[in-house]
């Protein structure tokens, strides 16, 4: 990759940066999809994605925690079976195509869906234990088998099952991502032994734009602005995972 593409690559995940971390996710499917359309090799696309979501959605975590929309109760039954499944599902190498075709059909309904969502949900009622561990662990999962963290998936379930209001389901899923992200590096960490060191070069990219996206989302865009901006999320998600 010459420098131009260097740029242009920066460029591009600073922009998803800030698109995602605004609605609380960190944009890992929207970095595997430009990394693929430069034609960068799989073995450096799914850890550098995995990198760069870390570093946002730590950012992300803190500004919604700050801006007092996470709630503790509600994420730690998602989170407690998630981690140790994303590890799993970052140790394994299988090849997904299916799973992932059916991933982003069900994602691009989700952004559907939520076009035509004009505000919160009326009134929310969060899930039992049970439920949510069990939706946690398939979520984990998912996430680590796909290089991403996970709030792709959970966002538009917590929304639709009326288990949180958007900016709640946000502040839970920028740190679903983040504790997902890090059991993914670390489970491709331990199969791969490698890092690739161009997560390091687009860090500062993400890092300025994640800030300035989480802060947005977090205090500043109303509700109907972060349900577009989320469909406009899914819909890169699941064009991506249907096409790359």
């Amino acid at each position: 990759m010459d420098n131009s593409q260097l740029a242009l690559l920066f460029v591009a995940v600073g922009i998803i940066a800030f698109l995602y971390s605004s609605v609380g996710h960190a944009g890992a499917s929207g970095y595997i999809a430009v990394m693929a359309l430069f034609g960068l090799a799989s073995t450096v696309i799914r850890p550098t994605a995995l990198l760069l979501n870390i570093l946002v959605a730590t950012i992300g975590s803190f500004q919604f925690w700050r801006a007092g929309y996470f709630s503790w109760n509600l994420f730690w039954p998602f989170a407690i079976t998630s981690v140790p499944a994303a590890y799993f599902g970052g140790y394994l190498q299988l090849p997904a195509a299916i799973l992932k075709t059916l991933i982003g059909l069900v994602l691009l309904f989700s952004a559907f869906r939520l076009i035509f969502r004009k505000s919160d949900p009326p009134k929310t009622n969060p899930p039992g234990a049970p439920t949510a561990v069990g939706v946690g662990a398939g979520l984990g999962f998912l996430s680590g088998l796909t290089g991403t963290g996970g709030g792709i998936f959970l966002t538009p379930l917590l929304l639709f099952l009326s288990w949180a209001h958007i900016r709640q389901a946000a502040a839970v899923s920028a740190l679903f991502i983040l504790v997902n992200s890090i059991a993914g590096l670390i489970g491709y960490f331990t199969a791969n032994h490698v890092i690739p060191h161009l997560g390091l070069v687009l860090a500062p990219a993400v890092v300025v734009s994640g800030f300035l996206g989480s802060y947005f989302g977090s205090r500043r865009f109303p509700v109907r602005v972060i349900s577009l901006l989320l469909a406009t999320v899914l819909t890169i998600a699941g064009f991506k995972l249907i096409f790359t």
